[in-house]
């Protein structure tokens, strides 16, 4: 199920949403465990787990981006910067599992924007099958199916909004 995707005051909002049947507990480990944390996004590392704190993006060529942590109330929410935006992880614990959500507040969109949502939803779908101990096979043809999904969506939405000065093609 592909995030939905609106305009705010302030630029956008995606919002992902998976109903999985495991604990907070066990989840957020996916969030913040740096053992864990790599085998659904490699390229990210908790350098320093508190508000305040960071985590760093490798580069793949020796140098590191540092995100600050803006939020953080352990089994709950996780908030940090991405680039000029901001990536919010949610835990919502239900009677058989809890809910996660992945909200992207974006300022703007870009031609990188399609890219980043069907990567965020491929990493959701890569945490669900670790969770429930399976392998995920054809990441990089799902992130390309999604890809193009959010490539439609984006397009629609600069469509029926029309092009706000806030936008960049």
């Amino acid at each position: 199920m592909l995030a939905v995707v609106k305009q705010t005051e302030e630029g956008y909002v995606a919002r992902f949403e998976r109903r999985l049947k495991h604990s907070v507990e066990e989840v957020w480990s996916y969030l913040v465990d740096n053992d864990k944390l790599k085998q659904w996004f490699s390229e990210l590392n908790v350098a320093d787990l508190r508000e305040g704190g960071v985590i760093r993006f490798d580069m793949g060529d020796g140098s590191f981006v540092e995100m600050d942590i803006l939020a953080l109330v352990p089994l709950s929410i996780l908030e940090y910067t991405w680039g000029e935006d901001k990536v919010c992880f949610e835990l919502i614990p239900e009677s058989d599992g809890c809910r996660l959500f992945l909200i992207e507040t974006m300022g703007t969109l870009t031609n990188h924007t399609p890219k980043d949502l069907a990567g965020w939803d491929v990493c959701l779908d890569v945490i669900a099958a670790l969770l429930e101990g399976r392998t995920f096979e054809g990441r990089r043809e799902k992130w390309e199916e999604r890809y193009r999904d959010y490539s439609r969506l984006i397009e629609s939405l600069r469509e029926s909004h029309g092009h706000s000065p806030k936008e960049r093609r």
